[in-house]
């Protein structure tokens, strides 16, 4: 079964490097349904992309190149020009580790604010706190203020509490580099524990290593456009040659 389906995918952003532009001026051309041709720039275009139920894939790509514009549309947090998403089954979404964290509250209270956002129940977190507790190596901490916390104690945190969810599909967003070495082991090792459950999981990375060792399947964005779709080995070496000069002079990059 597809567990997210894009397909004919367009993605356009309006761009804010035009000049100064007076709101009365703006007003009007919102009225008149006007807009000059370099206001927008395309991030996407027609993407048509299906990923099965259980496969860990990974989207490559050079920055700009739409792979965070790609998973934002899969998760719905914003929504194609053109073409339709289709997913099937819960989706926890990693874009962005601990964006609902308070200064103020402590771990704890941080982790009912952080689950909450992520769809996760009061009951549900209740239960799982001892292990989030564990995971993130904060026995000790979680009483204590987050403004007091350092960087990694955050990333770790908010690394924990997204893994306790239990969604049908992952979306994973540049993150699987939190922590110290031996807190990076014990993610990979939930992310193994979860692709032996079958779940679907997406991971945007430019890390070569963490991708081979967690997917089987690499997708490769260039300009917008999807330039690979296939085996992991073979679309990372697609993705290094995106890096050589003479790739480069053949069409750019976004």
């Amino acid at each position: 079964m597809v567990a997210i389906g894009l397909y004919g995918i367009t993605k356009t952003f309006r761009s804010y490097n035009c000049g100064s532009r007076w709101l009365r001026r703006e007003l009007i051309e919102r009225l008149q349904r006007q807009r000059r041709h370099n206001d927008r720039w395309t991030v996407l275009r027609d993407i048509n992309l299906q990923i099965e139920s259980g496969e860990t894939v990974a989207i490559l790509g050079r920055n700009g190149s739409g792979k965070s514009t790609l998973l934002k549309l899969m998760a719905g947090i914003i929504q194609p020009d053109a073409g339709t998403v289709v997913r099937h089954g819960s989706i926890c979404t990693l874009l962005d580790i601990g964006t609902g964290f308070h200064e103020d509250l402590t771990g704890r209270e941080n982790v009912f604010v952080d689950g909450t956002i992520l769809g996760l129940s009061e009951k549900y977190l209740q239960s799982v706190l001892p292990g989030i507790e564990n995971f993130a190596e904060l026995v000790g901490f979680m009483d204590t203020p987050l403004r007091y916390y350092s960087s990694g104690m955050r990333a770790r945190l908010g690394f924990a509490i997204a893994m306790s969810a239990n969604p049908d599909i992952f979306l994973i967003d540049e993150v699987l580099a939190v922590g110290d070495e031996g807190f990076r082991q014990k993610c990979y090792l939930r992310l193994d524990e979860f692709i032996t459950a079958g779940k679907t999981i997406i991971i945007v990375s430019h890390d070569l290593a963490a991708v081979r060792r967690l997917c089987k399947r690499g997708v490769c964005l260039h300009n917008g456009m999807i330039v690979a779709d296939g085996p992991i080995d073979v679309v990372c070496k697609e993705y290094t040659r995106l890096f050589d000069p003479l790739a480069l002079s053949v069409g750019g990059t976004s």
